[in-house]
This record gives C-alpha cells, structure tokens and sequence, in this order.
C-alpha cells in the first residue's frame, strides 16, 4: 500500500513554516486523538499518520530529503512507524506536553486523558542505529554489506523479567499498581513506580544470568542488501532487526545510515557526476578525442570524451547518462567534464621555440 502524502496529511503546503506545521499537528491530533474517538480504529489509525507525517516534516534533513524524492528518499526509515498510540505518546512525550499542557504520565485537554498501558503487556523491542560506509560506486549501484552489532537483548534464561526461574512476586512500594501517588499542594501527581517501573511486580530473586536487570548484551552480524543510489545521510530501516521484545512483543528495527565515501575521479551532487578533464592547450586549440574513467560499475571502465576546437578553461562537456541512477529507476543523472587546460611548468628549448613563433604569429595575424 502507496504512502499517503505527509503535507496533504497535515492540510499543509509545502512552504508551511515550523510554527505554522506546529499548529495543523496540534489540531490533527485533537481532531483523531483516541480520547475523543474511543473504540475508533479508523480515527486511531489516522492518529497515527499524523503523527508519521509531523515526525518527518519537523525534522529539517528528513524534510529535505522527503522533498527531493518522497518517501524513497526516506529510505523507508523516515517514519518511526508507530505500532500503538502508546509508541506515539512515547516518541512524542515533549511536544504534547507543549501542545496540550500535559506533563509526566498525562496529555489532559480539557478533561480527556492518556490511557494507561499495561505494564505486563507484551512491549515492542528498541530500534537499533548503525553506520555503514560505501564507496561512490557501490552507493550508486548497490551493495551487500555484513554488519556487527553489540546491544542489549532480553535475557532468554528469566524472558527478560530479571526474576530467577522467572519467579516473580507483588512490588511492596505500590503494591503492585505499577504507579505511585504523592501529594503536591491541593493536587496529588501519579507517577511510575521507581522500584518495579510500573510492572506492579518485583523478582523474588535476581536473575544469575543477567543479575535482576533482564537484559543481557549479545553480539550479532546483519546482513544488508543497499539498493542503488543511496547518499550520505539517507537511512536504510531493517524490519524486525532491531532488539528483541519482552514478554512476546515483537522486535524493534534496524536502522542504517549511509556515509559515502570520497572518490578520486568524480564528485557526486545529487545524480549527477562531476569529472576534472585535464586538456593540453594544443587539446584544447584544436579539439581532441580523450579517453577518460566511465562510472561504471567496473572501476576499469573507460570511454572517449570529444574536446571540440577552441575549448576554454572551465567550460563543461556533458555526458548523458553517465551518471547516478536514480532511485526510482528512471535512468541515471548526467557526467559533466569540467574542462582543466593544463600548462606546462618545465619546456624544452624547442618547445620553448616553438611557442614563441606561435606567439609572434598571433601578433602578425
């Protein structure tokens, strides 16, 4: 199923401000929050996208790249993609707070109020970010690359509770709650419990594997297909690849930001491909036929550049179709040669001769 797009999500155009994208998010979520549209999986739903498309307009280097090529320019990383409106409060815990004048455990708005998850339930495993580094041609033609990674994954002797033999028993502090309250003046605030963090259960004994805390680090090597014609700063986003979930949730993903390397012969700007085209003056007098690197994917790869008489210093000769392919698989960008005539520091007496009858013969012409 095709994306939808993220201004039209919002009712936005696409030179809307930050304070003005602010405002259409604020009045989205009051219009589809899950307070005001309770059992509405429609609504929920749609919660959610809104949530998508703030996530990636508000931030300015996934705007711009959400601009430039869309959601493939994403590199299907650009929205957290939320699996519950709890994920949504999660990620977004600041900006409702500013929106709708929650604070801590709540988002009230004129008396509607956070729905309290279940701190038993199954939860949804944490996101993992790496780096990969590419060559020019390996970004621009795809590549399959081995990662290593080292994080936290639930500990599978306890299941990720921290409890020996997974024995668990009621937490004294809240009495099994998972929420404690404390009195502030005329008001009484509710806060997770700091001793079971909100599970409303404590391990009658500490795990000997991972010693209560119900994680344990693990080392693992990922295999990763690049599509061609990534860029530095794009993030490839890996389902399920991410850390394990607890108590039965699924795992979080992968994500995987992409850093290009420099290249010797050519500089990348966006599909197009800049080559410096060294020409001798007589070259560049009397036109020449040059052989020069091709990008292809064999770094062999040559091909004949036409100089035509009379070139100057810092003109371009365009090569179409010889650079970048695109994303979307609609051909490839250009090669432009950027012409360098190239003078001689050392001549030979002839050749010294020789320029300067040239010479003399463009003062008598």
């Amino acid at each position: 199923m095709s994306k939808p797009d993220y201004y039209e999500v919002l009712s936005v155009s696409r030179e809307v401000t930050v304070t003005e994208l602010k405002k259409a998010y604020r009045q989205k979520a009051l219009e589809f929050h899950p307070d005001r549209n309770p059992d509405d999986a429609q609504a929920e739903e749609q919660f959610k996208i809104c949530a998508e498309a703030y996530s990636v307009l508000s931030d300015p280097q996934k705007r711009q790249m959400y601009d430039r090529f869309g959601h493939a320019g994403l590199g299907g990383a650009g929205a957290p993609g939320f699996g519950d409106i709890g994920d949504v409060f999660s990620q977004f815990q600041d900006i409702f707070g500013d929106l709708f004048g929650g604070g801590g455990g709540g988002f009230g708005f004129g008396g509607f109020g956070r729905r309290r998850r279940d701190p038993n339930a199954p939860t949804r495993g944490a996101d993992i970010r790496t780096d990969v580094s590419l060559t020019l041609r390996e970004a621009a033609f795809g590549a399959t690359r081995q990662i290593d990674l080292s994080h936290p994954s639930p500990c599978e002797a306890c299941h990720g509770t921290g409890a020996k033999d997974g024995a668990l028993e009621g937490c004294a502090t809240c009495g099994g709650r998972g929420q404690v309250a404390r009195a502030q003046g005329a008001f009484v605030m509710t806060t997770t419990c700091p001793s079971c963090r909100g599970r409303g259960s404590q391990a009658k004994e500490a795990c000997d594997e991972c010693e209560g805390g119900g994680q344990v680090d693990v080392e693992r090597v990922v295999k990763i297909n690049v599509p061609g014609g990534v860029d530095t700063g794009q993030s490839l986003r890996l389902s399920g690849r991410g850390q394990e979930g607890t108590r039965g949730g699924p795992a979080g993903d992968l994500y995987v930001t992409v850093h290009v390397e420099p290249d010797e012969d050519f500089q990348r700007e966006e599909f197009d491909l800049v080559h410096r085209l060294v020409v001798t003056y007589p070259q560049a007098a009397l036109g020449a036929k040059l052989e020069a690197p091709a990008f292809e994917e064999d770094e062999e790869a040559t091909q004949t550049v036409k100089v035509p008489s009379g070139t100057q210093a810092g003109e371009t000769l365009l090569v179409r179709g010889g650079g970048i392919p695109r994303l979307n698989g609609r051909g490839r960008g250009d090669l432009i040669c950027l012409v360098e005539v190239e003078v001689p520091k050392r001549l030979s007496r002839e050749q010294k001769r020789l320029l300067k009858e040239l010479d003399r013969s463009f003062d008598e012409s």
